[in-house]
């Protein structure tokens, strides 16, 4: 099996030269471009990035789609704020959502990938099927597009996401396993969920982190290596299962502790790969 390539997590802005600037100092092939300000996302904006991307060597792995208005990581606020679950803001984020496909086409990226949010564990929750409907127009739309439409775990629990995937029904579906937010979710443990949902893998954010100490607040990220992600495990049964990668790092802090912790995952990654 060929060596797995390891990639970051980066954000996009206007001045793509900062954004990529981090992508830079590590030196890593591939990229995750998160944006959560849809409205920048032009062509023009789409031509900096390609050129910026062809002058550093790195390869766009998916275009980490964001939505605009509020967004609450927690367990309070966060089911009526993140992604298209909310029915109040969900028609106007796939607009958002399918802006991120075209930008997608624009650069060069195999797909799109977003937190959906706490899609209903009851499939007779009434905002259970309209939800499915959307997902399957987004997913339709990537289809046309040669895009594939990627789920981010963390909100839902592993069976709920498999389940949705099989109602949207089309071909296009995958998940960006994020061990680190099986965890701070308390949704499952990533090793295990991978016996749920493992076949529909096809990317990965190399992330740590603790499980929640309180029913309010989500668990601690935590440095690659210094949380409760078993990575040795997680990578054999990955392999198992024919993941080829990409492996992105992403560490949710910014400044040197940042490039620090993301040069040390890169380490700890490195005989896993």
């Amino acid at each position: 099996m060929p060596k797995l390539q390891l990639g970051l997590i980066v954000g996009l802005s206007e001045n793509v030269q900062e954004s990529f600037t981090l992508l830079k100092q590590v030196g890593v092939p591939t990229c995750h471009l998160a944006c959560w300000n849809p409205s920048i996302l032009t062509q023009d904006l789409a031509r900096k990035v390609v050129s910026a991307q062809e002058s550093i060597g790195v390869m766009p792995s998916t275009v980490w789609a964001g939505h605009s208005g509020k967004t609450e990581w927690n367990f309070l606020k966060g089911p009526a704020t993140i992604g298209l679950v909310p029915p109040a803001t969900r028609a106007a984020r796939l607009v958002e959502l399918k802006q991120g496909a075209d930008f997608a086409t624009w650069i060069g990226a195999p797909s799109i990938t977003t937190h959906v949010g706490f899609i209903p564990e009851d499939p007779n929750d009434l905002n259970y099927a309209p939800l499915i409907d959307t997902l399957k127009e987004l997913a339709k739309y990537c289809q046309a597009r040669n895009l594939k439409f990627m789920f981010e775990t963390g909100q839902e629990t592993p069976v709920t996401l498999l389940r949705t995937i099989e109602d949207i029904g089309t071909e296009n579906l995958g998940i960006n396993l994020d061990p680190a937010n099986l965890i701070l979710y308390g949704k499952a443990n990533p090793v295990d969920a991978l016996d749920v949902f493992g076949k529909y893998v096809i990317g990965m954010h190399a992330k740590d982190g603790h499980y929640p100490t309180n029913g309010r607040e989500l668990g601690r990220e935590a440095a690659l290596g210094d949380g409760q992600v078993d990575f040795k495990q997680l990578f054999t049964k990955l392999k198992s299962l024919n993941f080829a990668g990409p492996v992105t790092i992403e560490r949710e802090i910014s400044g040197e502790q940042q490039v620090a912790d993301i040069r040390k995952a890169m380490a700890v990654l490195e005989p896993l790969l």
